[in-house]
Parts: C-alpha cells; structure tokens; sequence
C-alpha cells in the first residue's frame, strides 16, 4: 500500500493501490478459483447438520456454529473467510441443491453456512437477519423503499455490512444478472485519470436512511464514498441514497464537482472491462466484501406464476477478524469492533430479530 498524502482534509492513497484486491473484470473471467463447487461429502454434512436441526425442533433463528458443526467444511470456509477479507473479495459457491429442499430447509442449511461465516446482523427495520430478495410490487421512487424489493436495476452499491451473501433458490424468467466490481480498481482508475475527482470522494456526503433510522439519529448520515484507514480502502456507496438526502434541511445540494466524480465514479463501475457478470443459477451461494466490493442487479422480466418467481435469500454477516474501520462508520455501523455481532446492520427503536421464511 502507498502512503497516505497528510495535507488532505480526507487521508487518500498517494498512488496506485496494488494486491489482489485490485482485480479486473475481464481478467477474472479467465480464472475459476473464485467458483467453489460443494463436493459430494461437503453437501451430505451440509444436510445432517440441517436435520439435527430439525430433529431438535429448531427454528432457522436459533441456528449458531455450535449446533451447526461442519468439520469437513469449516477449514474452508475459513480459508473463504480469509479471502474475503484479505483477498479479491468475493467467492461463488456452487451446488446446494435447493430443488430438493423445501424454502426452510434451504434456509436453515444456507444460515447454518453462514454462521461459519459470521454473525447474522439486521438487514432492515423489521429486524430480519434473513432477507428474501424478491419483487413485492413496490414503487421503486418511494423513499422509505428498498429497491431489492422490486424489478427494476438496482445499480452500484454496497450494504450496510461486513459481508453480504446471497443464495439462488429461483431465477428470474430473464434478466436479474449479478455484476460486481473492485472500488480499490475504480479508485486507482480516477487517480489514474482524474485525481482531483478522486479526491471529491473521499470527503463526507449525506447519505439518506430511507426511513430506517436508528434512535436518537437523524434521517441520513455522512459518509465518505471512499475511506482510507490503517493501510486498507473501505467503501461505502449508494448514489440513490447520496441523492435523496437532499430532501431533508440541512442537507446541502452536490457539488457540480461531486456529481462529476460521481459519474465517474459510475461510468468506471459499469466498464466492461472492470466490471464481472455472472448468471445465478439455483443453489449458488455469493458472498462479498462490501468494503471492497460494489454489487449491481439488472432489471429483469419474472414468471407470472408466483411458485416460480426469482428469490433469493440474503445474508448480512460480521465476520471474526473483520478489517478496522474510520469512526465516519460508527453513525451506519453502530459498533465498529471486529468481529461483534453488533456491527453492522439496520437497528431501530423495538427491533426484535427474526427470520421469517416468506418476503414480507
């Protein structure tokens, strides 16, 4: 990593950013190591787990590492864990066979998984630590609605979450494609091109709650969209939420020079070249590091009978050994430990933590 350029309001990397994380989407469609599929062995220790589970009349909730024990496979999912963290950032998981289970049984062997993985955080203000991607008929100009919960292209983003995880149990008629990218890429492709707009991005901008706000805070939160902190880059970005902040007083309209970083910022995102793009089939299980990776969904076109209908189930994770992070996280985050099961995730005033098995 190079060295941090002092005279900055904001630290920002006086170079380019090397290591594995620093990948290109062309070039990882050359390589497989990012493509895991589940053996045989593995898939039989996946399910006895879930039945002991059931045989113990467990709900999906009371799942933990303890009671979910995965000999065989806890090795690599730590070694997944590592490369997550240290790595390019994200993994597929391939082979669960969902076709065979029903929805809670696939739900109780993917957040089992998950538990080895890190600890489940709040993906909303209902307190779901199982969330359900699916079309629920939602305006997508709504602002207290999240656009997962509809067809349209949900655009560049990261979570608020250490890791994020998604498992296919039905793809969409067409459309629906997963395409992620490197923010440590795009990052050195504005310094590379423009480091006057790289630099627009490391400065605070408000960022719109939509409506899930947590006691005592205000409607939105400033964060940085890039923060460079003990040696790592770790961002945070949602442009729809940057942009509907500006609805609330006090909040200051952006910068014709923000917007134009943030174009850039986008235009890079979305570059063939350093974006990859991967068709979900059923059974697979991606998972990513939110402050490396950025995550996009195309629009897409669902099958009219509802037992068919795309759906995915999603995991927000705090994983042990997580990276430190610049206070700017502590008004998303709330904890801001590696590795507390209170870091991350959506928390409001009478949450109570569940993990309903249908999208609501």
């Amino acid at each position: 990593m190079s060295a941090v350029l002092e005279s900055r309001e904001m630290p920002m990397p006086t170079g380019p950013i090397k290591g594995p994380a620093a990948w290109y989407g062309s070039e990882m469609l050359k390589e497989t190591n990012w493509l895991r599929p589940f053996s045989d062995a593995e898939l039989t220790e996946l399910d006895s787990a879930m039945r002991s589970i059931q045989a113990k009349g467990l709900e999906v909730i009371n799942i933990n590492r303890a009671n979910f024990p995965l000999p065989r496979l806890e090795p690599v999912l730590d070694e997944v864990r590592r490369e997550l963290l240290e790595g390019r950032g994200f993994v597929l998981l391939r082979g669960i066979p969902v076709d065979q289970y029903t929805t809670e049984e696939a739900a109780m062997v993917y957040y089992g998984l998950g538990a080895h993985l890190g600890y489940p955080v709040p993906q909303n203000a209902k307190g779901h630590v199982l969330g359900h991607v699916k079309d629920l008929g939602y305006d997508h100009e709504d602002t207290n609605v999240r656009i997962y919960q509809t067809t349209v292209r949900q655009n560049f983003h990261t979570d608020g979450c250490d890791f994020v995880a998604l498992l296919c149990l039905k793809p969409a008629k067409s459309g629906g494609l997963s395409s992620i990218v490197s923010s440590t890429t795009i990052f050195n492709e504005m310094l590379k091109r423009n480091p006057d707009l790289a630099a627009e991005l490391f400065r605070p901008l408000a960022v719109d709650r939509r409506g899930e706000v947590p006691e005592g805070y205000k409607g939105y939160f400033d964060m940085p969209p890039l923060n460079w902190h003990e040696g790592k880059l770790s961002g945070y970005y949602i442009r729809r939420y940057i942009q509907s902040a500006e609805r609330f007083d006090g909040v200051p309209k952006l910068s014709a020079q923000t917007l134009e970083a943030l174009d850039l910022f986008d235009a890079l995102a979305n570059d063939a070249e350093l974006r990859l793009d991967m068709q979900f089939r059923p059974g697979d299980i991606q998972v990513l590091h939110n402050h490396q990776i950025l995550h996009d969904r195309t629009a897409y076109e669902d099958w009219p009978e509802p037992k068919c209908k795309r759906h995915l189930l999603r995991l927000w994770l705090s994983p042990e050994g997580a990276r430190p992070l610049p206070d700017y996280f502590a008004a998303r985050y709330a904890s801001l430990v590696p590795g507390d099961p209170g870091r991350g995730g959506i928390r409001t005033p009478g949450q109570v933590l569940n993990a309903p098995l249908e999208a609501v």
